[in-house]
């Protein structure tokens, strides 16, 4: 969540403390992304388990979960996210081919697992149970949408005039991945995606009270 703010207010140095740290796909997955993931699922989790959330439909009520349901939620929650953040990474490397340079994989990884440290930390906004689900995503992902304006030429050094399109493709990419995401969770806290639901409900069960 540091790192997250250090790339909003010192962007060009952040990035170049991470380009130069030159970590592997497995450093930055489980030295940065996955403390990061799990932190925030179990912040949201608490507020899911402790002060629920309200349904739209078919009145708005509030809803409150079990902490079995907010713990089976937060673990696919975070599953997809990452899961994402592999999909991003290796669309934005296609991306960034040219005749004149070949990016790796791990370059791609880096610049997506830090640029996407926004939209997680504002998940942190889900706690609140008035707030609408839409809030968090749209915020978290206009600030990482400009943390990849710096982040993406620092660590895939485009050419120049291939830059814009990577830029522009990649955060075409993000929004509709991450978007789709949303979709479902919004979907799933307003009471709309039975099946979803009870997919959960019955994992829960399964889990020790």
């Amino acid at each position: 969540m540091i790192k997250a703010l250090l790339m909003l207010i010192r962007p060009v140095a952040t990035w170049t403390g991470i380009a130069e740290a030159n970590r592997g796909v497995l450093g930055v997955l489980f030295i940065f992304l996955l403390p990061l993931v799990a932190t925030t699922s179990a912040i949201e989790g608490y507020g899911l388990a402790k002060s629920g959330k309200f349904l739209n439909e078919p009145i708005h009520l509030l809803k409150h979960y079990t902490v079995q349901e907010a713990v089976v939620f937060e673990v696919l929650h975070s599953a997809l996210f990452v899961a994402i953040v592999f999909v991003v990474a290796g669309a934005v490397r296609a991306f960034s081919q040219t005749f004149h340079r070949r990016n790796n994989f791990k370059q791609s990884f880096t610049a997506i697992a830090y640029g996407f440290a926004p939209l997680l930390t504002l998940r942190l906004l889900d706690m609140i149970p008035w707030l609408n689900g839409w809030v968090a995503w749209l915020v978290g992902l206009a600030l990482t949408l400009s943390v990849l304006y710096h982040g993406l030429p620092c660590i895939l050094q485009p050419d120049p005039p291939h830059a814009i399109g990577l830029f522009f493709n990649g955060c075409l990419t993000t929004i509709v991945a991450t978007g789709l995401l949303r979709l479902v969770v919004v979907f799933y806290w307003e009471g709309r995606l039975k099946g979803v639901s009870q997919f959960i409900s019955d994992l829960a069960a399964r889990l020790p009270s």
